[in-house]
């Protein structure tokens, strides 16, 4: 059965209420901040837990049981026929039909959300294939194919922060696939395909200067993604350079 996925339509939920729908031991594991290990999948009904895919992490944040007990879920990853897989402690004791209020590391979620939107507004002022990304709280980073082409790190700085203090709306919609067929422009990325064999592609767009498919999660608008940085742009081989973002320092130190 597959897991209804709350949070691509609610993105910005915090908690929910799920049922537990299975249990199994994981070939897998996840190692959280204190050092403890997650080795057992929890399967539930629907889940606010974004699985890791396309550059971005899987969230992290806890489960909390009918009698009181806050488990920790250190990973989310996707697992078959469309299940999602929260990675809990083997000693979680959760049973098939139970209720869990399950809460999302919120700070963290954010941090992927308003990163993996100024991700897309770099490959808008990039205009060159991407061939790998990942999606941090603190920093992103794009490959991109650019063969002799050249980029200022300041000057694209300037221009990702006039993007985003335009305030662009962020929406999603979805397309069938022969829709998106025949259109091969709209997939920037070289090395991975958008998911198929649903039917329908989710797209993720930006005003009127960005429409591209994409799974992730994402902020209501540009501005709310606040002021970034290029901090490098480096060399990965012939043709491939390395752009990342991090958030912008003030004169205090912060963000």
């Amino acid at each position: 059965m597959s897991t209804v996925l709350t949070f691509r339509e609610m993105p910005y939920a915090r908690e929910s209420l799920a049922t537990v729908l299975s249990t199994t031991e994981s070939t897998r594991g996840a190692i959280g901040d204190d050092g403890v290990v997650a080795n057992h999948v929890v399967i539930t009904d629907a889940t606010l837990f974004y699985p890791h895919g396309g550059g971005q992490p899987g969230d992290q944040g806890v489960f909390i049981t009918a009698d009181g007990r806050t488990l920790k879920v250190l990973d989310t990853r996707k697992g078959d026929n469309g299940e999602v897989h929260h990675l809990l402690d083997p000693t979680h004791g959760l049973e098939p039909g139970q209720s869990v209020t399950q809460q999302i590391d919120w700070q963290r979620r954010h941090a992927h959300m308003r990163m993996h939107t100024a991700l897309h507004l770099l490959s808008v002022i990039v205009p060159h294939g991407v061939t790998g990304g990942s999606i941090g709280a603190d920093r992103g980073r794009l490959d991109f194919d650019l063969g002799e082409a050249s980029f200022d790190k300041d000057e694209l700085s300037e221009r990702l922060n006039r993007l985003i203090a335009d305030d662009y709306p962020v929406t999603s919609e979805w397309i069938s696939e022969a829709e998106l067929d025949a259109r091969p422009e709209l997939v920037k990325t070289m090395s991975v395909a958008p998911p198929r064999g649903a039917g329908e592609i989710r797209m993720v767009r930006i005003g009127d200067i960005d429409y591209q498919p994409c799974g992730g999660t994402h902020v209501a608008s540009t501005a709310e993604i606040g002021a970034v940085q290029v901090a490098s742009i480096k060399n990965r081989g012939a043709r491939n350079r390395r752009f990342t973002l991090t958030w912008a320092e003030t004169p205090g130190g912060g963000q």
